[in-house]
């Protein structure tokens, strides 16, 4: 059903269809549903049974104008109930967040509606929250840098990976960069998986480290590709097909390994992705089977310091030592 203002699909009213998606995006809220609702049978699979974030843009009512971006957690007490959620205890807030999960082509066009640009699915399910699926490497060019940067540091990646015996699928991030999932088997624990992305990354890093960096710290990485295995336990990843709030609302899309070098983050957008699919969904086919993780490379990862942590840690040290030095000055300045 359709009207004026807007139309009915799947008994979610959608509203508002023709305004711009958000400024740069050279698409409207129509393009956004209609990407979702075409992609929804590739989409949903990579959704289902996971805690949700979405990124959401809304018009600014202010004086300004203008657009606000912001990530949505806590679904809103405006939810229906036919968005399904899980609750999980959030260690660094201190408090329960109610994710939506969604599971289904309904909630997904009510999220479309609600403007939700992003999905960012966990990379554990709400079934088995200690156990993530995949191990994910975030391949994140320096400021400036060009895509082709990524593309190299990413192949160091693979052939890390095909050292010890893993393989992976890769997409592009939407944004600058490329990630890259391992499937694994049900049994490895999420520490073990956090120690072997450390160790993946450490080994790409050897190969070319005049290239890439695992330097968490930005001013410590000198202008080299981030390679960051810091996607895990209950880490969130934009999921295969979202959409991104970037100019030209591009989308993260699945590329043969072999393609690499003649694609660029932005040929893949909402207005064109569902037909460069043509109906195939090449992020599962690109998957490769999951398999158990090498115990070498478990070990290694576990002699690797977690990259937030020794980051938090330097951060205090480095505020130590300024306000060291401004003690040190300001008592020099009174001699």
């Amino acid at each position: 059903m359709s009207g004026a203002k807007g139309e009915t699909r799947d008994g979610v009213a959608l509203t508002n269809l023709d305004q711009n998606l958000f400024d740069g995006a050279g698409a409207t809220k129509r393009d956004l549903l209609d990407h979702l609702d075409a992609l929804s049978g590739l989409l949903l699979p990579v959704l289902a049974d996971r805690p949700l974030s979405v990124v959401r843009v809304l018009p600014n009512r202010g004086r300004g104008g203008g657009e606000e971006a912001f990530m949505q957690k806590n679904v809103p007490k405006y939810t229906p109930d036919y968005v399904k959620t899980v609750a999980v205890w959030a260690e660094s807030s201190r408090r329960e967040i109610s994710y939506a999960l969604c599971d289904d082509r309904k909630p997904l066009l009510w999220f479309g509606n609600q403007r939700a640009v992003e999905y960012h699915p966990t990379v554990a399910t709400a079934s088995r929250p200690l156990r993530p699926t995949h191990l994910v490497l975030d391949i994140d060019p320096p400021e400036g840098g060009d895509f082709a940067l990524a593309v190299r540091a990413a192949r160091l990646v693979r052939q890390a990976l095909a050292d010890c015996g893993l393989a992976g699928a890769v997409k592009t991030s939407g944004a600058k960069g490329l990630h890259i999932f391992v499937p694994v088997v049900e049994a490895e624990a999420a520490d073990d998986m956090a120690a072997a992305m450390r160790a993946v990354a450490a080994r790409a890093e050897r190969l070319d480290p005049d290239l890439a960096t695992t330097a968490f710290i930005r001013d410590e990485r000198g202008g080299k590709v981030f390679l960051d295995s810091t996607r895990a336990h209950g880490a969130t990843v934009v999921a295969a097909y979202s959409p991104r709030v970037r100019p030209g609302a591009p989308v993260s899309f699945p590329v043969p390994w072999d393609d690499l070098d003649s694609v660029r983050p932005a040929d893949f957008t909402v207005k064109n992705a569902a037909a460069l699919l043509d109906g195939r969904d090449r992020w599962a086919e690109s998957m490769p089977e999951a398999v158990a993780l090498p115990e070498d490379l478990i070990a290694e990862g576990h002699t690797i310091p977690v990259a937030r942590v020794q980051a938090m840690h330097e951060g205090k040290r480095r505020k130590r030592a300024a306000a060291k030095a401004a003690e040190t000055e300001g008592g020099d300045s009174g001699t």
